[in-house]
């Protein structure tokens, strides 16, 4: 291989092809036409001797040899530009694209009010939402696809750093009018009238505890403690029944709707469908452990200006957020 044929503009039209999955996006990222990002890559091909992206019905499918090349490749141009020097941030001026990975709920509690924020700071920086229950999100950050990723996760590996968001509890909700909405909720009432839950991702998906482990990120895969709520009814001789299980908690609302379910839900998500008028919260008839919402990025973004600003920003937006105990 002749690295004298390689320059760094070959890399950044490899890197935003590798995550846009298209020549056009791409070339609307770097600025460039088609052609030239095109061009380039047929450049980078010859180099390599590797087709390094075959155009499918899905877009352009990285080889393995381009997929094994992606994180070291990103983190590479990481180092090159701290080590001359980082750009600046100017939030009114920018143009970059951040990638977050949130669930529905995240997205509609969370991501709704940073969108708002960056609105106003940030007119021209556009946000992405991908799914946080995708198998293969710790891969999604490893390679650059995503930015930042906002959830519960029990355990984060050495090679991703993570902040607090917030901390909440778990409330029941009802519809209003339910029978048991004006008096305090007891054990048997969650033996003798049937739940909704929510399940983002099962056993079939290697799910353990309420977690799916993939590369070292352990990550929620379901929204509520299972063990506490089998306890608190074992105890008392009773088993839940778990009626409805459904993988979007914005669900919950219309699923509620003139049905005599309950549902256990974050605090911050019940605050939210408290808003509409329609949903009642109560607190649990029995202890359960509290969670801590987080966001986890790629060491390699630990000093990067704008990454610093959007994660500010998540904290500033979630500041905003309803947190209140059950």
């Amino acid at each position: 291989m002749d690295l004298g044929r390689i320059d760094l503009n070959l890399l950044r039209v490899f890197e935003a092809v590798f995550e846009e999955r298209n020549l056009v996006r791409a070339g609307r990222r770097l600025h460039l036409s088609q052609s030239a990002v095109s061009h380039a890559l047929t450049r980078l091909r010859e180099v390599l001797h590797d087709e390094l992206f075959v155009r499918t019905g899905k877009g352009m499918e990285p080889t393995a040899r381009a997929v094994a090349m992606a994180a070291p490749l990103k983190e590479s141009l990481q180092r090159i530009q701290e080590t001359l020097g980082a750009m600046p941030f100017v939030p009114q001026q920018a143009t970059r694209r951040f990638v977050v990975a949130a669930n529905d709920y995240v997205t509609a509690v969370l991501v709704a009010r940073l969108a708002r924020l960056l609105a106003t700071v940030a007119p021209q920086v556009d946000l992405v939402i991908r799914p946080s229950t995708r198998l293969d999100l710790a891969e999604q950050i490893d390679v650059g696809r995503i930015d930042v990723a906002v959830g519960i996760f029990a355990e984060v590996p050495e090679r991703l750093q993570s902040q607090a968001v917030w901390t909440q509890e778990e409330v029941l909700v009802m519809r209003k009018g339910h029978a048991i909405g004006r008096r305090k909720v007891t054990v048997a009432d969650l033996a003798q009238f049937p739940l909704l839950t929510v399940s983002l991702g099962g056993h079939e998906e290697g799910a353990v505890s309420g977690f799916i482990v993939e590369r070292g990120l352990a990550r929620q895969s379901e929204m509520f403690d299972r063990s506490a709520l089998e306890d608190a009814l074992s105890h008392a001789g009773l088993v839940p029944r778990l009626r409805v299980m459904v993988p979007h908690a914005m669900a919950i609302p219309a699923l509620l709707h003139d049905s005599d379910m309950l549902s256990i839900v974050p605090s911050p998500l019940a605050a939210e469908f408290a808003r509409g008028g329609a949903i009642r919260a109560q607190p649990l008839p029995y202890p359960a452990a509290s969670s801590t919402l987080r966001a986890v990025w790629h060491r390699r973004n630990e000093h990067d200006p704008a990454h610093l600003w959007l994660r500010d920003r998540i904290l500033e937006a979630a500041q905003t957020v309803e947190t209140p105990a059950g």
